[in-house]
């Protein structure tokens, strides 16, 4: 099958690979923090926000999807702005 474009990844891609290498080199499955988790989807968050979404909304959709509360106050202390993911606002 070939791949729609050879020169980027997926989300899903990335951490399909990054599980299958860990467990070949005899590792547990990574784990990341609340801190560090927020961090990571700061971008979405972000856009999430401009779009009217409220913190507790968006804590309730990463809940969902992740399977684990996130509290609205996590997603508030934790948020990372344009400047700390290096993108200038």
């Amino acid at each position: 099958m070939a791949q729609e474009n050879a020169n980027s990844f997926t989300p899903e891609q990335a951490a399909a690979v990054t599980t299958d290498l860990r467990a070949a080199l005899g590792l547990p499955p990574q784990r990341f923090s609340t801190a560090q988790f927020v961090g990571m989807i700061s971008d979405e968050i972000e856009r999430l926000r401009e779009a009217g979404k409220t913190d507790a909304e968006i804590a309730k959709l990463v809940g969902d999807a992740a399977g684990v509360e996130v509290s609205p106050e996590a997603i508030a202390r934790h948020y990372a702005g344009p400047e700390a993911r290096g993108r200038p606002r």
